[in-house]
């Protein structure tokens, strides 16, 4: 009896070396410092090439100073838009605006989509013509919206629906045609049906797809906003980053208008950031796809 309880024992010793030993060896990542480090130094070596070539450009004279201004120029121009708060007011306000727009488009997109990759005669007849939409210009809206609703708050915000509906529908659409038809087998087995169905079987199934519906309905929703600000301007408005693009215009200022770019661009990769970004990983994480993009 001695004799198999110590075999127990050595075999059981073992087994702790062996996971002992796995423990010891499990090779970590980066740090976070150097994960930080090694994504920040492409684009800022970017940045610097761009602003090299910018400044060679002005001093070589290949456009009048009033049309390509220095970089310099442009930096104290931001930098008085900033200190007076006309550049982050107008963020603000147009920054509003795109998250309402967006949160409409939402939830009328998503409900559209499900409905157009469920029913088949609602594919049919309406999915070529969303499809349709999302190709078409949001700019090509904005004259029909001034003149059906007036120069307005609604004339903008359905320019931002008809851009980015259509957008989030098809993210829809495509997240669920590329569920496997197993999955709503299984959940008809254990009786999902109907909107329980889409609750707990379709939508969790769809969700990469859909995310990234959302990250181009996003896009969708914040070009159409600016070509709406570009456009329908009013006092009673306020001033959007469109309309600060437009004041540049009108008084011949392209520091200015760099200024508003500058803001566009801030604005698009915080939410970027913020936003989509944390969401994607997350829902790659949930698949055990962490390491394939992030």
């Amino acid at each position: 009896m001695s004799v198999f309880t110590t075999k127990r024992d050595e075999d059981l010793a073992s087994l702790e070396a062996g996971l002992d030993a796995l423990e010891s060896h499990v090779e970590t990542g980066p740090s976070r410092g150097r994960k930080l480090l090694g994504a920040a130094w492409p684009p800022l070596v970017a940045l610097a090439l761009l602003l090299l070539a910018w400044e060679l450009a002005y001093r070589a004279g290949l456009k009048p100073t009033y049309a390509l201004p220095s970089p310099a120029d442009v930096g104290l121009k931001l930098w008085e838009q900033l200190r007076d708060g006309t550049l982050p007011s107008a963020m603000g306000t147009s920054l509003s605006r795109g998250g309402l727009g967006f949160l409409l488009a939402l939830a009328i997109g998503t409900p559209l989509g499900l409905l157009i990759a469920r029913v088949r005669p609602v594919r049919l007849g309406i999915g070529p013509i969303v499809s349709g939409l999302q190709s078409l210009p949001s700019v090509a809206w904005v004259p029909a919206s001034i003149i059906f609703f007036g120069i307005g708050d609604a004339a903008i915000y359905a320019v931002v629906l008809l851009g980015a509906v259509p957008s989030i529908a098809n993210g829809m659409v495509s997240g669920i045609d590329q569920v496997p038809p197993l999955y709503s087998r299984v959940g008809q087995v254990l009786g999902a049906r109907g909107l329980s169905a889409a609750r707990y079987v379709l939508l969790p199934a769809a969700l990469p797809g859909y995310v990234g519906g959302l990250r181009q309905g996003w896009a969708f929703s914040w070009r159409s906003l600016m070509a709406a600000e570009l456009i329908v301007n009013s006092p009673e408005l306020g001033q959007g980053l469109g309309q600060l693009l437009d004041q540049g215009r009108f008084l011949s200022d392209m520091s200015l208008v760099f200024a508003g770019i500058l803001g566009i661009f801030a604005v698009g990769i915080a939410v970027e950031l913020l936003f989509f970004a944390p969401i994607e990983r997350r829902v790659l994480r949930r698949r055990g796809l962490t390491g394939v993009r992030h």
